[in-house]
């Protein structure tokens, strides 16, 4: 499978900077590029993973999806332009701004803009990646940033986006009914270097586009610990701690400043091509991953 290599960073237009970078610190995340206007996160070696621009929509902006080379993107983006897809070509400034080398952008069904790039820029050895927080780190490299579920308003327009147009590969599907009449319906999909999806689509609940994008760590102890943090910080839980049947991930999910969640995990599956059969599943969770409604954030 060619195409897109991973979820590389994800951009947020967020209405408070304070209170991020605190709730991102008890996550783990390691603060970055600073301005007026924008902030940003690290993970690894990379300047940035997560990126928030100030807005009040308090939602996504950008998903940043990576590609190995110059040459695979810019064959990419003829093919999609092939297809009749609208790409925009970004400026050096824009490209600069995200850290990366060559920038275009498409639109995406859902309301945000789908990024394509290559060559990110890279923080030098005597600035290591420093978690405020974790014991050990987080799981990127060639699997990304993680994973973004992002509420569908036409489900069937943003499967034939992201299958036919960016390339994505089908992992499975997840059909809930969690009460009489309320069934939870996502698609999972994944990307070139197989992490269990980059991206899921769907019918979802509340009122942003973007209902969670997940971080994942490499020590099960990390996820309890922030759990703790997260509950000594009184931050809203939305989600116990629990574990999915489909990419195995053993997670909680908590609200963010901006009312859409964070759910950070342990022990993704990656999935090979070759061997990897979709199937569909009747529960989001194998255990636990107790919910509570996933309010806006107090002022």
């Amino acid at each position: 499978m060619s195409g897109i290599a991973n979820l590389g960073y994800v951009v947020l237009g967020v209405s408070d900077f304070v209170r991020w970078k605190e709730f991102a610190a008890n996550l783990g995340l390691q603060l970055g590029c600073q301005s007026e206007k924008s902030i940003s996160f690290r993970m690894d070696e990379y300047e940035q993973r997560v990126i928030l621009e100030n807005g009040s929509e308090d939602d996504i902006r950008a998903a940043g999806w990576e590609f190995t080379g110059e040459a695979e993107l810019e064959s990419f983006v003829q093919k999609l332009r092939l297809k009749g897809v609208h790409v925009e070509y970004a400026s050096s400034q824009q490209a600069q701004q995200r850290g990366v080398q060559k920038l275009y952008s498409v639109q995406d069904p859902n309301g945000f803009q789908d990024e394509l790039y290559c060559g990110p820029s890279i923080v030098d050895g005597a600035n290591k990646f420093s978690s405020p927080t974790l014991k050990g780190g987080f799981v990127t490299g060639r699997l990304g940033l993680g994973h973004l579920l992002v509420k569908a308003g036409d489900v069937s327009r943003s499967l034939d986006f992201y299958q036919e147009s960016l390339g994505l590969q089908l992992s499975d599907r997840v059909r809930e009914e969690i009460a009489p009449g309320r069934v939870i319906d996502v698609t999972f999909m994944h990307a070139a270097t197989g992490r269990h999806h980059s991206l899921a689509t769907g019918k979802t609940s509340g009122n942003k586009i973007l209902n969670h994008f997940m971080l994942e760590v490499d020590s099960m102890d990390d996820v309890g610990l922030a759990y703790d943090r997260c509950i000594k910080a009184g931050y809203t839980i939305q989600a116990e701690l629990g574990r999915h049947p489909n990419d195995q991930v053993f997670s909680f999910y908590v609200c963010t400043p901006s009312g859409f969640a964070i759910e950070l995990g342990y022990g993704g599956i990656v999935i090979d091509d070759d061997k990897w059969t979709p199937a569909v599943y009747d529960k989001l969770s194998a255990w636990g991953h107790k919910r509570k409604p996933l309010a806006a954030p107090s002022n």
